[in-house]
């Protein structure tokens, strides 16, 4: 079995929920990291949403009039990582406000250079994992992948995991295909 022991993750939960209180995008990253931890790899985790983080695309937005800024905590720990899982819930089809921020955030330290003049986040590997009870995990996927790799992560294949809930009953009739009781329902109201 090869050794992973050397690698270290951080997942940043972007759930909208303050802790303590449960987040589906949570028991996401539980399965996730307990994948990680099987495989010798080293596990941060934070959430997001409890860190006093400043508006703004800048290391630290206190040197831009901010009162404060608890960012700069949380990217030495990104920096700290081999591996960054961002982790969103779908929110009107998108990911969470709380997950553009981090973009945002880690955006700020792209062009920073390590001590080969390489972009900061060269040599890191990305990925993500969506939660939500609407369709679109491929969508947000595709949107948070894309701004990592944009920001200089590798992004593997199958870097993506999602869980959208139960799904409501179907049924078929031979006229209208599938059809959700959830989808009739709301078509019903809005006639």
């Amino acid at each position: 079995m090869t050794d992973y022991s050397d690698l270290r993750a951080i997942y940043v939960n972007c759930t909208l929920k303050r802790s303590p209180e449960p987040s589906h995008t949570q028991l996401l990253i539980d399965r996730s990291v307990a994948v990680m931890a099987k495989q010798g790899v080293s596990v941060d985790q934070v959430r997001a949403v409890d860190v006093d983080t400043a508006f703004g695309v800048y290391p630290d937005m206190t040197e831009h009039g901010w009162a404060t800024d608890d960012w700069p905590g949380v990217q030495s720990r990104v920096m700290a990582a081999d591996i960054l899982v961002l982790a969103t819930p779908i929110w009107l089809g998108d990911k969470s406000s709380v997950c553009t921020r981090v973009v945002e955030r880690l955006y700020g330290s792209s062009a920073i250079l390590n001590e080969r003049g390489q972009y900061a986040y060269y040599g890191r590997v990305g990925g993500c994992l969506v939660t939500g009870n609407e369709d679109g995990i491929k969508h947000v996927a595709m949107n948070v992948l894309y701004s990592l790799q944009h920001l200089g992560y590798t992004i593997p294949p199958q870097a993506d995991a999602g869980w959208i809930g139960r799904q409501v009953p179907v049924r078929r009739t031979a006229t209208t295909g599938p059809v959700s009781t959830t989808t009739s329902r709301t078509a019903t109201r809005r006639s």
